[in-house]
């Protein structure tokens, strides 16, 4: 069977359901009744600004996906077209899809925890100090470079189409995780999928539950690359130096103004490449650069005498 070639044109013009935006109706409902549980039958707190800039992130993100889906769905297609090989378009092709899907989402994620300047594509989802259903929202409006994560996909040969639906439902999955009101789960659910209690951990800043649980609809990769941990007492949400405010924009670019700060304070590429793709919580031996200031300093008066 001969592989079928696509055009970007085509790929536009793809009636691809709009599954994301079928559910919306249903996350709306789901927002509200949770408000309810837990203002009423609950009496909790809900920090109501908080859950208006997750809106408005979430808004941001949608406007900016709208704007870069042909530079995505370009790369995509290069991709796919450049091999000679390719999946056939199948049911099981959707299923195998998935699953190289979620590996690769489970890298990109890590990876968005262990390098700062990816860091910053993903402090946004994690800086609520709360924990409900409108934390799905907050998705990063520069979160679209991480599409290189993804690009083994169509290099394997995977249908575009395949591909861009399973996305679809991979980040449709995201939402059901982000809620403190479903417990636990039957244990074989929780040993193979990514449940609420797991993602919950995710959340925390608690030094045992940071960096851990990185997966998106399967819990199976954490647990084979050693970053699984189970849900013990209550997390405590957030992240270690929090935003100040509501500012969606804020929200979304502080890490990347405390990047250019910190390059700034250095001269040297070393320097920028540690403070970019160094771990978001490493410090730089500042005394270190400023006696290796001092000393340049010293021996250009030196050199002027």
């Amino acid at each position: 069977m001969q592989k079928p070639i696509y055009t970007l044109e085509a790929i536009l013009n793809m009636d691809l359901p709009p599954i994301i935006i079928w559910a919306v109706p249903v996350m709306v409902s789901l927002v509200i009744l949770e408000y309810v549980v837990r203002a009423v039958q609950m009496r909790e707190h809900w920090d109501v600004k908080d859950t208006w800039a997750a809106i408005a992130v979430g808004i941001g993100n949608l406007v900016t996906s709208a704007m870069f889906k042909t530079i995505l769905f370009t790369i995509i297609l290069f991709c796919y077209n450049l091999v000679p090989w390719y999946v056939p378009h199948t049911w099981w092709s959707y299923v195998l899809c998935f699953f190289v899907l979620d590996f690769c989402r489970y890298w990109a994620h890590r990876i968005s925890h262990e390098q700062r300047f990816w860091w910053a594509t993903h402090v946004t989802h994690h800086s609520s100090e709360q924990y409900n259903f409108t934390v799905s929202f907050r998705l990063s409006w520069v979160q679209h470079i991480k599409v290189i994560f993804f690009i083994p996909i169509p290099l394997l040969g995977f249908d575009p189409f395949v591909f861009f639906i399973c996305n679809q439902i991979a980040v449709l999955y995201q939402f059901w995780l982000h809620t403190e009101l479903i417990k636990k789960l039957p244990k074989p659910i929780e040993f193979f999928f990514t449940t609420p209690s797991h993602h919950r951990v995710h959340h925390g800043r608690d030094d045992k539950y940071m960096d851990k649980n990185y997966g998106s609809t399967f819990i199976i990769f954490d647990r084979m690359f050693g970053t699984f941990y189970p849900e013990e007492e209550k997390p405590d949400y957030g992240i270690t130096k929090p935003p100040k405010g509501y500012n969606p924009a804020w929200l979304v670019f502080h890490e990347f103004v405390d990047i250019f700060r910190d390059m700034m304070k250095y001269r040297s590429l070393k320097s920028w490449w540690l403070i970019l793709f160094g771990s978001p919580g490493h410090v730089l031996d500042k005394s270190a650069y400023e006696t290796k200031k001092s000393k340049s300093a010293s021996e250009e008066q030196v050199a002027s005498s």
